[in-house]
């Protein structure tokens, strides 16, 4: 099935069913603000919160890595209140929502955990970090890598988990708005920003 049609089946089933979508939008305008190509940002939340659903890989929001451990949730409620019971508990590395930011060595640049959650400020911390990589390591493969790890082994297993999941999205994908309030649905096409590889600059972190 075309991602443009099962998206749209995933509108028309509800809230609980668009979830998806959340994630998609949120890469989509925050690869536009930051001139990012979106397939790199949708590839990087598929790579961190993707899971198989209804037969494809399918990002989910609401999502909280704990210890190792990974946590979906129906709501944002729940995957809020699971976090703030884990800092009750003096747990403080864990990673949330669309782009599984890590709240102990990011969550200074959010106001709170309610905030880290919002995925449009999560897609756009995210995208900045991410951008930060590409710009020292000139591949958006080697900034995937290091945006998961500082430690080569870890980062090179992810960057091959992120090409493969590059590689394999549709040429063309739908995008709706996670908050839309009639349902549009608008498409962007494939290459939308920089190249997927420059010319190394000054050697440009978790």
């Amino acid at each position: 099935m075309k991602f443009r049609h099962l998206l749209v089946l995933l509108l028309l089933a509800g809230p609980a069913g668009a979830s998806p979508a959340i994630c998609e939008g949120a890469a989509a305008r925050a690869a536009r603000n930051h001139q990012i190509p979106v397939d790199v940002l949708r590839a990087i939340t598929l790579t961190e919160t993707g899971r198989n659903r209804e037969g494809s890989l399918q990002p989910w929001p609401w999502t909280i890595n704990l210890e190792g451990t990974g946590h979906w949730f129906d709501t944002r409620a729940e995957a809020e209140a699971f976090a703030q019971q884990a800092l009750s508990e003096g747990r403080r590395s864990f990673d949330v929502g669309c782009f599984q930011l890590n709240w102990r060595w990011h969550g200074d640049a959010f106001d709170s955990i309610t905030a880290m959650f919002d995925p449009a400020a999560n897609a756009d911390y995210a995208a900045t970090y991410l951008k930060g990589h590409f710009e020292t390591l000139g591949s958006w493969s080697l900034a995937a890598g290091r945006y998961h790890s500082g430690t080569p082994e870890f980062a090179t297993r992810y960057a091959a988990r992120f090409d493969g999941i590059l590689a394999d999205l549709p040429t063309e994908m739908a995008q709706a708005e996670p908050e839309q309030s009639a349902g549009s649905v608008f498409f962007l096409t494939r290459a939308t920003g920089p190249l997927l590889t420059r010319a190394a600059g000054p050697l440009h972190r978790r």
